[in-house]
């Protein structure tokens, strides 16, 4: 005899659909999104960002649709969290993207002098975080000087040039090729500081480039200005850690590093180098934080 299903039971209940997003939800992502934006505001300054962060780790439906909002813009979001707000990077086809050329440009700079501001960038990123766990900690703050930088390029340089010499390279070869090989040559034929009558910085010097390297990262909100000494020193900041965390894989970087000219004294480099050691081409535009 067949049995038939009680139909007295009650069906199991469907699951709850998820709550509707509201204009208003939207508008508090993007809010948060545009909080992001403004790197130097500090969520402990500002209860509003201070609770749209908090929103964000317990709401995961308000965190996919804050995501949403700044993957939408061309953001990419590195973290989320009190110590960094909500920290985001600009992919290479972002609005906000920043390459070098608008970089030049805007800091006035010669067009030729492109690849000396994108080595400064990356030496000012590989003194801050001496050691790779340096780079993983949390807690680390990297402290870094105007003349420290100029110093640590310059020892770079001397590096490269007795590799040259060793392996019988030509020591002058044509100013457009690629790669660090190309950058010492440069760097080191250019004065330190070329400072004018009044005791200013010229900005083709090479300390005047690091100095338009630090100034824009602290706008950035990447570095903090702590003190004059050494033609200026500087602090980290969380937003920079990850900022440099995120693009440690590079290949000038991994260029650069592979010298182990850091200041430590085990000699550790600073980032761990990329993967393929043979794909180290050095593009003109190369450079934290930009986009070439």
């Amino acid at each position: 005899m067949t049995e038939h299903a009680d139909r007295s039971e009650p069906e199991p209940s469907a699951a709850p659909a998820s709550a509707a997003v509201t204009p208003a939800d939207a508008a508090d992502a993007a809010r948060l999104v545009a909080f992001g934006l403004q790197p130097k505001l500090q969520p402990a300054r500002d209860q509003e960002y201070a609770e749209l962060l908090r929103r964000h780790r317990e709401d995961p439906a308000f965190a996919r649709l804050a995501d949403a909002v700044a993957a939408g813009l061309g953001l990419v979001v590195l973290e989320v969290s009190p110590r960094a707000g909500m920290a985001v990077t600009a992919a290479e086809d972002s609005v906000f993207a920043v390459r070098m050329g608008d970089y030049a440009r805007r800091t006035a700079a010669d067009s030729g002098d492109r690849f000396l501001h994108g080595l400064a960038h990356l030496a000012v990123a590989a003194l801050a975080f001496p050691r790779p766990e340096d780079l993983a900690d949390d807690g680390y703050i990297g402290r870094i000087s105007v003349h420290g930088v100029d110093a640590f390029v310059r020892q770079a340089c001397r590096r490269l040039e007795e590799r040259a010499a060793q392996q019988g390279e030509n020591t002058d070869p044509a100013t457009d090729a690629p790669g660090l090989e190309a950058a010492w040559r440069i760097w080191v034929r250019r004065s330190a500081t070329g400072a004018t009558k009044d005791a200013r910085r010229l900005a083709g010097s090479t300390t005047g480039i690091v100095g338009k390297a630090v100034a824009f990262l602290t706008d950035s909100g990447f570095l903090q200005r702590t003190g004059d000494d050494n033609g200026g020193t500087y602090r980290t900041t969380a937003r920079y850690q990850l900022q440099v965390r995120d693009m440690a894989g590079g290949a000038a970087m991994a260029e650069l590093l592979e010298l182990g000219v850091v200041p430590v004294t085990d000699g550790t480099a600073s980032l761990l180098p990329a993967e393929d050691p043979d794909d180290l081409e050095l593009v003109a535009d190369a450079g934290l934080p930009f986009h070439s």
